[in-house]
């Protein structure tokens, strides 16, 4: 074999390799660009998890927006959409607090 057909082969297993990093970049950006935050059904009142029927029409709950949910109870986010920004990749909540 001559030097010629291992740099053609180095060329093109490299080139796979950088175009398979190139989609999951890709990939990775996509799912995480979303403006939408993340949802979950709650009782405005008692902040109860509830199931995600409740928030449909005539059901007892509120989508609470962003958060966490912990021992059956929303904490951390807003039942108010525009108070909550998704993270995603670089991104930030702007419904936290900075140390002090």
């Amino acid at each position: 074999m001559d030097s010629s057909s291992t740099n053609q082969r180095r060329m093109r297993s490299g080139a796979v390799a950088l175009g398979g990093m190139g989609l999951l970049a890709a990939t990775l950006v996509a799912c995480g660009s979303s403006d939408e935050p993340d949802k979950r059904c709650a009782s405005r009142s008692t902040l109860q998890h509830l199931n995600n029927k409740e928030c449909k029409s005539g059901g007892t709950g509120a989508y609470y927006y962003g958060g966490n949910v912990s021992a059956g109870k929303v904490s951390g986010g807003s039942f108010d959409k525009s108070a909550v920004t998704r993270g995603g990749i670089g991104g930030h909540k702007s419904s936290g607090s900075s140390g002090g």
